[in-house]
């Protein structure tokens, strides 16, 4: 054969590789491969240590007696299938946790040869499933999940219930929620935070509900110094745990809540000065530590407080998670089932809650089990609003000033004004100095109140702001109490 009549390598590669895969585009443009059959993608840019699309390629082409191909040939093919792959219809990669068909979701069990869970309104199978209904991504943070066990006959909760030091059943319950939670792809979970006595087992209890979702594998860590540093591994992975928290900053607090409700991150791309790319994030979250000072009202309301006690008996590391790693395909396979009898229960939504999916999942897994989910989650909620008064002066002086007004009353003034009030409600007649971080203007005092709302809510003081011709100001009011029911009754 002539050097005319050869095919030039970069079409050997192409026609190869669109022989033994399948290319397509996500919503952010990004180029993924997938061997047919088989439903993990890769981006075809990607050089990381889990593994290329090129070095796949190569690999595939050598073992079938191809060839070994330069580098040039391999990149001018690579850049002829991104550009075709740019026109194909788009399609999203999901890490460990997808929807898919007919109200069905997935769970990958990060193995090799593709098989995932799939959760139905009927029950739940182990399968290859179709890689035009789910595509998986997998990283380094992507461990193996065993095969779950069928037919447990919910024997693996009260498993998991005996290895962990769970203080009291209304812990349990809200643990066993959150669990089912991580399993949604859609529901937002609050982020649990393991707390209690030093030797309590925090770390180890964090780690046991972490490994239920992420395999032996998974671990915690300690929390990054910075936001870039966090979003990165948060979307590395399906459940990040930090331990060992002991402070948390307003920076730390506000990238809490955007992963556990979900935000988007936009950087630009590397070696450019105009492009960029996009990285959203919502998963679930976990947290461990014995205290970590002032909670910010708005993380009070997505975070989840899990109580733990010291245990009467110790028993050594190995052993402990012999024994997790032998009872976690049980307890895996319970957890499905139960996952399945919650979806299937019917019950309100309750309104009154921020994370209202979540309660939701608590009021549907009461409707199956009786369990007193939803009951134990206000409670919680109830605690953290506690935690949020103890630690905030201004919300303490606000409740002061409000339990001296007479119920159904409110009370109008600019925002100077009522710092003004405040401060001296605060300082008394032996004008004692003011604390570190109080408002010093009026915006700043309106701001912090923009905080509070909720949580003086929850305590039966409400604010509002409004405008009149002259300006504008804040209202705060004190509701009437609600009459007895007899008495509500007789009004009709």
């Amino acid at each position: 054969m002539s050097e005319d009549e050869k095919a030039p390598a970069r079409e050997i590669i192409t026609d190869y590789a669109q022989a033994h895969f399948r290319y397509f585009r996500t919503a952010d443009g990004t180029v993924y491969a997938q061997r047919n059959g088989h439903p993990v993608a890769r981006p075809i840019r990607s050089q990381g240590t889990t593994g290329s699309h090129r070095q796949e390629l190569m690999v595939g082409l050598f073992r079938d007696g191809i060839g070994v191909f330069n580098g040039t040939a391999m990149k001018e093919a690579l850049d002829l299938i991104e550009a075709l792959a740019l026109t194909e219809d788009v399609q999203p990669v999901h890490i460990r946790v997808a929807p898919g068909f007919d109200g069905a979701t997935w769970l990958d069990l990060g193995r090799d040869d593709g098989r995932s869970v799939r959760i139905h309104p009927t029950g739940w199978d182990i399968r290859v499933p179709d890689p035009q209904e789910v595509c998986w991504r997998r990283t380094q943070l992507t461990g193996e999940l065993p095969l779950p066990v069928k037919d447990t006959d919910g024997k693996g909760i009260d498993l998991l219930l005996r290895l962990c030091n769970f203080a009291n059943a209304e812990t349990e319950c809200l643990a066993i929620a959150w669990l089912i939670g991580c399993l949604g792809p859609d529901v937002p979970v609050p982020a649990p935070f393991l707390t209690g006595p030093q030797g309590a087992g925090k770390s180890t209890g964090g780690r046991m509900l972490v490994r239920i979702i992420e395999g032996m594998t998974g671990d915690l860590r300690r929390a990054p110094k910075d936001e870039e540093n966090l979003i990165t591994a948060v979307a590395a992975g399906w459940v990040t745990a930090l331990d060992n928290l002991s402070h948390m900053t307003p920076e730390l607090s506000d990238a809490m809540c955007c992963i556990v409700t979900g935000a988007e991150n936009v950087k630009r791309a590397l070696f450019t000065d105009g492009d960029v790319f996009r990285i959203g994030y919502r998963r679930p979250l976990l947290l461990t530590g014995i205290d970590v000072g002032v909670i910010r009202p708005d993380l009070a309301e997505r975070l989840l407080p899990l109580r733990l006690e010291r245990p009467r008996v110790r028993r050594t590391e190995a052993e402990l998670w012999s024994d997790f790693a032998e009872v976690l395909p049980v307890i895996l396979g319970s957890l499905l089932d139960l996952t399945v009898q919650v979806r299937a229960a019917q019950a309100d939504i309750p309104t009154d809650l921020r994370m209202a999916d979540f309660a939701h999942l608590c009021a549907q897994l009461d409707a199956a089990t009786g369990l007193g989910a939803l009951a134990a989650y206000r409670a919680s909620l109830d605690d953290l609003n506690d935690d949020v008064i103890e630690g905030d002066l201004l919300a303490q002086t606000v409740l002061k000033h409000a339990a001296s007004m007479e119920p159904g009353t409110e009370q109008r003034m600019t925002s100077a004004e009522w710092l003004h009030c405040l401060t001296g409600l605060y300082t008394g007649e032996d004008f004692r100095p003011l604390p570190k971080g109080w408002p010093t203007t009026g915006k700043v005092l309106s701001d912090r109140l923009k905080r509070l709302q909720p949580t003086l809510a929850a305590r039966g003081v409400l604010i509002d702001w409004g405008r009149t011709n002259a300006s504008r100001y804040i209202e705060i009011a004190r509701p009437a109490a609600a009459p007895p029911a007899s008495a509500q009754e007789a009004a009709f």
